[in-house]
């Protein structure tokens, strides 16, 4: 009985946004979350004008250029990860809206399974570019460079954090109201880092190579 009326009502909550009272609440409480993202895109449009100027080859100071490090395949690999992540996080909200725990919970797992492999492959890149003498202090280009993309993928790390704590909140908490609505604003904060991450695999790997 007990069991019975614990489901029943996870699954009234899985779908809080669709009902008009509770749908209020929600979007009261992701407001302050639209605003912090709002602020997030100004630091990023920041970096991306800084590096506009900086990727100019009079800014290497003799050192590497794009040309000398840039691989646009490499960022391809990392793109599909970052994508992948993305698609998996959406069906486990499809998997939320239906009241699905386990579904939740797969694609939680798969979506931050695949946001760790982009993290691995951008820290095993910037390793190698240190390794051979490309680092942030040789040119205000590079400054710039590592400066967007460090940047970037900071924000996916804490995204993974984020991911895992709602990993677990799902699985010992079930779908009360502060899960479904963190739960929807981790959804854009995801979708906002794909967004970037094409941003950057345009303007920095595939302009860096023209």
């Amino acid at each position: 009985m007990g069991v019975s009326a614990t489901t029943a009502s996870d699954s009234g909550k899985a779908g809080l946004w669709a009902q008009h009272h509770h749908h209020d609440a929600i979007s009261t409480r992701t407001l302050g979350f639209w605003l912090y993202m709002l602020s997030d895109a100004m630091i990023f449009a920041g970096l991306f004008a800084t590096y506009a100027v900086l990727s100019h080859h009079y800014n290497a100071a003799g050192g590497p250029t794009p040309h000398d490090f840039i691989h646009p395949l490499y960022a391809y690999g990392e793109t599909l990860a970052v994508f992948t992540s993305v698609l998996a996080y959406g069906g486990a909200m499809v998997a939320l809206r239906r009241g699905h725990k386990g579904g939740v919970l797969a694609g939680l797992g798969l979506a931050f399974l695949l946001g760790a492999v982009f993290i691995g492959m951008e820290v095993n890149e910037f390793s190698h570019l240190l390794s051979i003498g490309i680092s942030p202090e040789r040119s205000g280009y590079l400054s710039a460079f590592f400066a967007l993309v460090m940047t970037h993928g900071i924000h996916m790390a804490f995204g993974l954090l984020w991911m895992a704590t709602m990993f677990f909140q799902v699985a010992f908490q079930g779908f009360t109201d502060k899960v479904v609505y963190r739960m929807l604003n981790l959804k854009v904060f995801w979708h906002f880092q794909a967004v970037i991450w094409v941003l950057v695999f345009s303007f920095v790997y595939m302009r860096g190579v023209l």
